[in-house]
């Protein structure tokens, strides 16, 4: 069976369902009666929405900009922001009837609390721009006939010719929702490379040496701390400020999840490159020593709770090899400067990461540079466009990820639509 559309979409998730109502929006405001289908091999769409921010979707950040994003330059990541920036998000969701509020650390959610309100409104407005939604409806192959492509439906016979696709198929994180990688192989067939894939925004896994067998003993813990990724040579590379959580199998939290991408990054040029945590964010090594000093009748763990948590203060000078009951007057040198070094650079043994099962986001993908920006319209195969995260962009933790899918979704959506409108114009006699 053989079905006809003008432009198609492939994938029906935060980036897809936004290039489709943009597309039909576009569509429709030019008087054209072309058809836009959005396909999905999901039984439910929107599963990546409905579980972000914990089921709460945090829609954006307050503050976006190209600092916030790795993988492709980050002034060709500028470029496409531009085209839907914070404040468009926000007015769009409006005028859906979406209302948000702005948490202390700027991320921005529903009023609601619960990420059906976002999913909700994206199907509805899909389905007032008539956006054919077709799932379950996967994907097999894609391939570029003249002047058309055919999407071929998996293990059927079924397929759709469409003059235009945007490809917003995700790349493999949370693959329970459907997201298993098979769109990098539509892209390869159609020209374009793919830079290498890796989980981001995923929780780190320690081993039980050194540090990584007691910080594991303190699962549940969470306190704010900073998280530093070093070279071999041990220069600073980046670091976070955040929450981390302290769990059974190692660490996660806003800041290990912000830098994970990063580490693993590193660690592929640069083996010896590690992380490093600490404690007392903002406290140099020399200020935690000067600090622990200046109470030498008091029993090192004491000294050490008054700033940090009872059971993460005994663990520091167990770690190194302190009796914790030593009052600081009468330990020597070395071992008091040894719990400062605790304190201020814990060395963190890494043993991988929780893998693409627990990432929020794909890092790697089809580079920016192959696509024209404007339009998100690839270099290599024209009529075709790529939005979301099957592109080499992925954000920190906190919206920026939405935010690449809505700016990204809306540059593709339109420029499908306007696409379409320019080759349907007769040429002039």
């Amino acid at each position: 069976m053989r079905q006809q559309a003008d432009i198609a979409i492939i994938g029906a998730g935060a980036a897809g369902l936004f290039a489709a109502i943009w597309s039909a929006r576009t569509l429709r405001e030019a008087n054209s009666d072309a058809t836009v289908v959005a396909l999905d091999g999901a039984k439910i769409l929107g599963a990546k929405i409905l579980v972000a921010g914990g089921g709460r979707c945090n829609v954006t950040h307050h503050a976006v900009d190209e600092t916030a994003y790795a993988g492709s330059s980050r002034n060709a990541i500028r470029n496409v922001l531009r085209a839907f920036d914070v404040a468009r998000t926000v007015e769009f969701f409006n005028a859906l009837g979406v209302q948000f509020k702005r948490e202390e650390t700027g991320k921005l959610f529903p009023t609601t609390d619960d990420a059906h309100t976002i999913l909700d409104a994206l199907l509805r407005a899909a389905r007032e721009s008539s956006v054919k939604l077709l799932h379950p409806w996967r994907v097999g192959a894609i391939r570029h006939d003249g002047n058309e492509f055919v999407i071929v439906r998996d293990q059927s016979e079924e397929s759709i010719r469409a003059r235009r696709v945007i490809l917003a198929a995700g790349g493999m994180a949370l693959p329970r929702s459907g997201s298993d990688g098979k769109a990098y192989d539509f892209v390869r067939a159609l020209g374009h490379s793919v830079t290498p894939v890796f989980p981001a925004l995923v929780p780190l896994v320690l081993n039980d040496a050194a540090a990584g067998g007691w910080i594991k003993e303190l699962s549940g813990l969470t306190l704010p701390a900073t998280i530093e990724l070093h070279s071999g040579t041990g220069k600073k590379l980046v670091e976070f400020t955040n929450s981390t959580l302290c769990t059974h199998f190692g660490l996660s939290g806003p800041g290990v999840l912000d830098i994970s991408r990063y580490y693993t990054q590193a660690k592929r040029a640069d083996p010896a490159a590690k992380l490093t945590m600490n404690w007392l964010p903002g406290l140099s090594f020399d200020a935690a020593d000067a600090w622990l000093a200046e109470r030498s009748g008091i029993s090192i763990s004491k000294r050490l709770a008054e700033k940090l948590p009872d059971r993460l203060a005994r663990a520091i000078c167990e770690s190194a090899a302190v009796d914790p009951a030593a009052l600081i007057g009468n330990m020597k040198r070395d071992d008091r400067r040894t719990v400062a070094r605790r304190i201020v650079a814990t060395e963190l043994p890494i043993n991988g990461d929780r893998g693409f099962t627990y990432a929020e986001v794909t890092a790697g993908g089809v580079p920016l540079a192959e696509l024209h920006l404007k339009t998100m319209e690839s270099r290599a195969c024209p009529g075709l466009h790529l939005c979301g995260e099957i592109c080499d962009v992925d954000g920190r933790i906190g919206g920026f990820n939405f935010q690449w899918a809505w700016a990204s979704g809306f540059a593709a959506g339109v420029a499908a639509a306007r696409g379409h409108i320019e080759s349907s114009i007769p040429p002039a006699p």
